[in-house]
């Protein structure tokens, strides 16, 4: 099974890796270069250290900038990873009321950060970490159809996207098994004081995560143990197949 935040973890370390170490080490190197020249220049050796300080200086400024433009998405997937991660280990706790508990599921392209199958029913969460501005309205309004995040709509239609997460799931759940179960989708922003209409939560729960487990014990019962052991099933197999084929 798969961990929580693990793909922002992957697709963070993918950057350092593949980006930035790189250049940070070829920095270094043109700095050793640079250093021994002026080490010989130092013992009297005929050197020449002006140009391998210039393409040194070169190279640091290179590494920088490409540094310096990396910054902003390396924090974003910091954050990501962090918030996900917490999240996590909070939703492992429903696992003594009878919930089944999936992170980092993946899809084409995409991923479900977790998905709870239990008693209320089969539940995709999707995980939003984002900074709260450092003054002004600091809470998060939902009325059933429009988002409003520190008294503006965000940029990405958070809604659409957690409803295709679940639509996406209800289908792979249906095609495995052969039944149709009604999975409904949940947008957690943890830290945030979440301000919903009367109404705003029949078809998408936007919650602060502690408290997603009220809103689960008010549901009815939708799902007895073995419908929840059978769709269970059918995704840990899904999730261990993907596992399989992207190991190496």
């Amino acid at each position: 099974m798969r961990l929580p935040g693990q793909a922002l973890a992957e697709e963070h370390e993918r950057l350092w890796d593949d980006k930035l170490e790189p250049l940070l080490l070829w920095a270094l190197i043109m700095v050793v270069i640079a250093g021994l020249e002026w080490w010989r220049a130092w013992t009297k050796s005929p050197p020449s250290p002006w140009l391998f300080t210039v393409v040194a200086i070169g190279a640091i400024a290179w590494a920088g900038w490409r540094l310096f433009k990396a910054l902003p998405r390396l924090r974003a997937l910091r954050q990501g990873i962090d918030g996900e991660r917490v999240v996590g280990q909070f939703l492992e706790r429903l696992r003594e009321q009878g919930y089944q508990v999936f992170h980092d599921v993946q899809g084409q392209n995409f991923n479900l950060d977790h998905v709870l199958i239990g008693p209320a029913g089969v539940f995709t969460i999707e995980t939003k970490t984002w900074s709260k501005p450092l003054k002004g309205d600091a809470r998060i309004r939902f009325d059933g159809q429009t988002l409003q995040v520190g008294g503006h709509e965000p940029e990405r239609d958070v809604m659409a996207q957690a409803a295709a997460q679940a639509s996406w799931l209800k289908a792979l759940l249906a095609e495995s098994t052969g039944r149709s179960f009604e999975v409904r989708p949940v947008v957690l922003f943890p830290g945030w004081f979440v301000e919903a209409t009367p109404g705003a939560h029949r078809t998408l729960w936007v919650l602060e995560p502690k408290a997603l487990p009220t809103f689960l014990s008010n549901e009815s019962v939708r799902m007895e143990a073995a419908d929840i052991k059978l769709a269970a099933f059918h995704l840990s197999r899904y999730v261990r197949a993907g596992e399989r084929e992207t190991r190496p």
